[in-house]
Parts: structure tokens; sequence; C-alpha cells
């Protein structure tokens, strides 16, 4: 089969492969679309330090099983069950997860192996283009509604609006939530309008109401700063990223005093994706996406790296 391999820092090439073959408890795919996400960019550039010598990124793969059903696979593709943290229903923490695209090969290929137990029946009606943002970035913004504590008719700022905010405001103004976006980038900006926002100014920009809750999409510790000030007291802060650049230093006294509190999110649960996708299906969710072939791989990452993609990057097999 054709993939998408990355073998060193920056150094993606397509190749000729051998087709993988499932294990007992995991299905073959057929690859039918598969999401670009800025975690692959933290694989891709080497700051999530490199498992394997040789990997096939990728991990909101929407596929085919050899009998015909269409099923997605997100970032998490396996748990130990037995942990401290699986025993507590805390999958997401588990000290022995299996990552897509990272710990095993992932979907930028023809196809791709899952465990069974880790993929999801995908909405009637929605075709893989738009199914594939729903399996990472979908499900990981609204488990960061939930860390977050938001509540419907909440005031919620979303700080980046990239693949997952622009996601996750359909979730907000379903739940007759206001909707604050701070973002760079004039497309991003009209986009958060499009979609609804209550506001949108720059990226640090500070909202005109104190926020109930506030996510911060960008890998960057200047935009959690800028959403800690946004907060009333007894709000919260949820980080959405799997790596974070720094925290500049902060005044407490003015910043979080009063319990505002910082909390991260960290991967998924099988709950959250079942969750979401439940609500997709009801609202009838339909990203916008950027089709690229699959030997365009590097050219989508690009793209993801500096913003040039309004809503999702997706990955079709040529």
């Amino acid at each position: 089969m054709r993939a998408a391999v990355l073998a060193g820092p920056r150094d993606l090439r397509m190749e000729d492969v051998p087709k993988p073959e499932p294990q007992r408890g995991h299905v073959l795919l057929r690859v039918l679309a598969c999401g670009v996400c800025r975690t692959d960019l933290h694989i891709l550039d080497g700051e999530l330090p490199p498992l394997h010598a040789r990997n096939i990124p990728g991990h909101q793969i929407v596929g085919e099983t050899e009998d015909g059903r269409r099923v997605g696979v997100s970032w998490m593709g396996g748990v130990d069950g037995t942990c401290p943290y699986c025993v507590r229903k805390m999958e997401n923490l588990c000290d022995n997860p299996v990552f897509t695209g990272y710990t095993v090969n992932g979907g930028y290929a023809e196809y791709a192996v899952a465990r069974e137990d880790f993929t999801f029946p995908l909405p009637d009606g929605l075709d893989p283009l738009h199914a594939a943002p729903l399996l990472c970035a979908g499900i990981i913004g609204f488990r960061s509604l939930r860390v977050a504590g938001v509540e419907p008719g909440d005031r919620v700022g979303l700080f980046g609006f990239g693949s997952s905010a622009h996601l996750t405001i359909e979730v907000l103004k379903h739940w007759h939530c206001e909707v604050f976006v701070a973002t760079r980038g004039a497309s991003h900006q009209q986009l958060a309008r499009d979609l609804g926002a209550n506001w949108v100014g720059g990226e640090v920009d500070k909202p005109p109401a104190l926020l109930d809750r506030a996510l911060t999409f960008a890998p960057s510790g200047d935009v959690v700063v800028a959403a800690l000030a946004s907060l009333r007291k007894g709000g919260v802060v949820a980080i959405n990223a799997i790596h974070l650049d720094r925290i500049p230093q902060f005044d407490y006294d003015t910043l979080l005093w009063g319990e505002r509190q910082i909390r991260s999110v960290a991967n998924m649960t099988r709950d959250d994706a079942h969750a979401f996708l439940k609500i997709a299906a009801e609202i009838k969710m339909h990203p916008k996406v950027t089709p690229f072939p699959l030997s365009r791989a590097l050219e989508a990452l690009d793209a993801v790296r500096k913003d040039a993609v309004d809503g999702a990057a997706v990955l079709i097999p040529d």
C-alpha cells in the first residue's frame, strides 16, 4: 500500500509499504479519510519524542471494515484496562496507553489497523471527508468543555479558532451559551462570526464580559494568561494542548486569586467519543474542511502549521 512514512524529524516521505495484518481483537480498515491535527505537527517536528525509527502518522481516521461497516478511530487507540486510572474510569490517563499514529501506525495510508473496541460507529449521512475532523478535533474539544465544567447558558471564551474550536462552538450554541472568540487571522475571525460567536477579537484581546469558562487551543502560554485574565472569580481555564511553549510569569493576586482555576486536557475517553458523536448527529454537525490528496500530506501539515486552513485539513487517498 501507499503511505506517508515519518523517517525522522520533518522527514515525511511517500513509500510503498506492506499492507498491515490485524491481530486478534483488531480490525483492518480501508482508509477513506484522515484528518490532520496539530498533534501530528508535534510528532513531525520531534516535540513529542519519536517512539519508532519509522512511523505512519494520523489519528482522525474514517475507515471501512472488511464487512462494510464505516467506523472512526481517534488518538486514543487503546488502554491496558487494569492500571489505577482505568479502574477509576479515567482511561484517558492510562499508564500504558496506545496512541494512534504515534505508538502504532496511523491513517496517513491506504490501510490501517485499529483495536476493534476503540472504533466508533459514525453518524449516518456524514461523508468521510466531513466525519474525519470529528474524531479528534471534535472529541477533544468536547472533552475540554467537560474538563472546564461548562453548563448550558455559560459565558465561554475560545482562545484560538482552528479545527477543534470551530466544532466546539457548535456544541456551545446548541447549549445556548454566549461565546467569545479570541484568535489571530482575519479568516479565522470571520469564520467565528459566521458560526455565531457573540464577540470576536485578536488572540490575546480581552472579551467585553467576564467569562465563566475559557478554553485555549493554541500551544502558547501567552494565550493561557490572556484567558485567565478574562475569567470571573471561580472561573476555569481548560488548556487544550498536548504541548505548550511556556507559561510566562503572571500576577497571582489579580489573575489566579479568587478560586480561579487552570486545568489541562489530556487525551479522551470512549465515553467522550460516544457522547460527542451523538450530539454531532443530533445537530447535524458539518465541519468546514479543506481536502488534500494523501501524496500531499506534507503540504497539508504545512498549511495547518501556518494557520492557512479554515476549519480542518483532511487527507484523502489518491
